[in-house]
């Protein structure tokens, strides 16, 4: 009997301990464990892959971006963070990364957004903020950092109070205070809340992306 009762209990603890993502020395937590979607939040087509990496590929018909519940959505919400994530994109290929996301059924109006887009080889004084590396509707990337179509790119975001950095492929691309306006005529993502949900976009097909190596370490 004093077998069964732990099973039991072994078995009711089992999902909670699956849930759990483990911290690594460095400080960061793996956000995909490379097998499945536990610790996130989805009804797009999000595969795991063999080789530990993620593939969006969206089913036929499922078009546009504005599909918000097929985003790939963290369960847990992070204020400031270091949020790393390598991907690879076709020719062509469009998504994003989403950070501080006050409601996950409207990122765009309630997140903040640094675009992933094959960007490669638009020259530097031709990038704005809907190019590889941008903070939508604020600030273009200083340089364009983009590698070739099927080639792995690797964002670093640090959010920190007000002040936004993204590191692309080695880079410093942008640095930013978030409370003030954007670039230009942009409006600028002010009006975001400080804390919230991280998200990969589904953009809709054909655009199949792969994600790998998802790391955040909460500051």
């Amino acid at each position: 009997m004093k077998n069964l009762a732990l099973f039991i209990l072994a078995s009711a603890l089992a999902p909670f301990a699956i849930a759990k993502h483990h911290k690594g020395k460095d400080g960061f937590v793996s956000l995909y464990n490379g097998k499945d979607l536990t610790g996130w939040k989805t009804t797009g087509n999000w595969i795991p892959q063999k080789d530990g990496s993620l593939l969006i590929q969206p089913r036929p018909g499922e078009k546009g971006w504005q599909r918000y519940d097929d985003y790939l959505t963290s369960v847990k919400k992070y204020k400031d963070f270091v949020l790393e994530v390598e991907y690879k994109y076709p020719k062509g290929g469009n998504s994003g990364v989403y950070f501080r996301i006050g409601d996950p059924k409207d990122p765009v109006k309630t997140g903040i957004e640094c675009q992933i887009l094959d960007s490669f080889g638009k020259p530097n004084d031709k990038m704005g903020h809907h190019d590889h590396g941008g903070i939508i509707r604020t600030v273009g990337p200083t340089k364009n950092m983009s590698k070739k179509p099927g080639e792995w790119n690797k964002m670093i975001v640090t959010c920190k109070g007000h002040h936004l950095q993204v590191n692309l492929n080695g880079e410093k691309i942008i640095d930013h205070q978030l409370n003030k306006k954007g670039e230009g005529k942009q409006s600028g993502v002010s009006d975001r809340p400080s804390e919230g949900y991280v998200s990969l976009q589904d953009h809709g097909e054909p655009n199949n992306l792969h994600f790998r190596n998802i790391r955040i370490k909460e500051l």
